[in-house]
């Protein structure tokens, strides 16, 4: 049966192109992608569900180019109301821990049970090129077709933390479309994966047996935000060390003061490749929402990272601003040269420049 299916990485026999194109199409194609969708048309669109508005939309949310800005605000504003209406769930782990393996296969059962699920990807970008791979979606073959899923990978950037630049704008968005429950897929850097656990409802930590890193479950850090620990790769020869693990962690889990959420965080086991524990981890965060809207805190958790985005979109706005003056530019650049022949100090131009601003 294996055999028979086919890869969404498949490559077809291709066509000459005297068969498929002429001049007059090409240029009906190059004159239609030049031609930009109204605000309301976009936002008309989303409300309605139509994926390319979508990823139209967070392409602008994404956009550093200032004549995007005002249009992405007006989107982002008339989508708002009709936003918040989600469960977000964020995923991360360390490179290598199945990550985008496990996504595919939780994010196909909760379509199976009636939901529509977003996912936000988020690749890690090159410090040297500044590019990234996105090839998220190559790796969850099977989801990308399902018609109520979403992918939409995007490049960190030089966004800490593990999210990219956008990724709030981008869920507003996403429930705005009609999506019930959103996905952030972290870079998975290891213990710095803060900026989503400030914008999600439920925090799930992918972890590896044997990996050498039981351990640092004894450490604060990035265990300490998980709402449930879940160690992948359960099947084979490797089923032993899961279940050696999972009594660490939940040791480890104990050593921890009782949260403001009164819910203790659990440790369980999966095997995405297999689908297995997989309907397990739904029930836990299904347990975990029943207990946290009832006691308000789901609610209170909502208003706090709303204003936790309230500062750091004026932190973020106030940067771009500095760095996008034309003074600034001129004067970085000599202040640049000044360090450069030891004729300044890093410290004493930041403060000139900031004095600038």
């Amino acid at each position: 049966m294996a055999k028979n299916k086919k890869s969404a990485l498949s490559e077809n026999e291709g066509v000459s192109v005297s068969e498929t194109t002429s001049d007059e199409a090409i240029s009906k194609i190059k004159a239609k992608r030049k031609l930009q969708r109204t605000t309301k048309d976009l936002v008309d669109a989303i409300l309605q569900g139509n994926i390319t508005a979508l990823s139209q939309a967070i392409t602008l949310v994404e956009s550093k180019h200032p004549k995007h800005t005002e249009q992405a605000h007006a989107i982002i504003k008339a989508c708002l109301p009709h936003a918040n209406q989600s469960v977000r769930i964020g995923i991360t782990g360390v490179p290598g821990v199945g990550k985008s393996t496990f996504i595919e296969a939780f994010g196909t059962y909760l379509t199976s049970i009636g939901k529509k699920v977003a996912v936000l990807a988020v690749d890690p970008s090159s410090s040297l090129t500044k590019g990234s791979i996105l090839g998220d979606k190559t790796r969850m073959e099977d989801l990308v077709k399902n018609n109520n899923a979403y992918i939409r990978p995007s490049a960190s950037g030089d966004s800490l933390g593990g999210v990219a630049r956008k990724t709030r704008e981008s869920i507003i968005l996403c429930e705005a479309a009609g999506f019930d429950t959103i996905i952030i897929e972290t870079v998975g850097v290891g213990q710095s994966e803060t900026a989503v656990h400030s914008m999600v409802d439920f925090f799930l930590l992918l972890k590896l047996a044997g990996a050498g890193d039981e351990l640092q479950g004894i450490k604060r850090g990035i265990i300490e935000m998980a709402d449930a620990i879940a160690i992948n790769k359960a099947d084979g020869d490797n089923l032993k060390a899961v279940k050696l693990a999972k009594v660490e962690f939940n040791r480890a889990l104990h050593l921890y003061p009782e949260k403001a959420t009164g819910w203790q965080p659990k440790v369980t086991m999966c095997s995405a490749i297999n689908n297995k524990g997989i309907d397990d981890i739904y029930h836990i965060i299904k347990d975990y929402l029943e207990i946290t809207v009832a006691n308000n805190y789901f609610y209170s958790k909502r208003q706090e990272q709303n204003k936790f985005w309230l500062i750091q979109t004026i932190e973020n706005r106030l940067k771009a601003d500095f760095f996008n003056n034309e003074n600034i530019k001129s004067e970085l650049k000599k202040q640049l040269e000044l360090i450069e022949t030891n004729q300044t100090t890093p410290f004493a131009a930041a403060e000139y420049l900031l004095g600038l601003g």
